[in-house]
């Protein structure tokens, strides 16, 4: 996609508002949640995640396997064997 030139003016408030075509080709409908990020090249806008940041340790061992243990050649099998199915080839 070819970067798009807009120019927008901030409000008294700090608003903005961003371009029409813009926000139809993103789908950022009123309540979108953007994350503002300041760059050595200006501010970026890209869509905030719908989770809260996790670390590892906070998730670790949450989906629990009962069954008997898997190598990790039957484990790399069966990551392959789930991302095939999802594969447009």
């Amino acid at each position: 996609m070819a970067p798009s030139k807009f120019t927008t003016t901030i409000s008294g408030k700090g608003q903005i508002t961003l371009p029409a075509s813009i926000r139809v080709r993103r789908r950022w409908e009123a309540g979108t949640r953007l994350d503002v990020v300041e760059t050595k090249d200006g501010v970026l806008l890209r869509l905030a995640s719908p989770f809260p940041a996790t670390r590892p340790e906070d998730v670790f061992g949450s989906a629990r396997y009962d069954g008997p243990p898997m190598s990790l050649e039957a484990m790399d099998a069966a990551v392959a064997a789930e991302a095939s199915r999802w594969t447009d080839d």
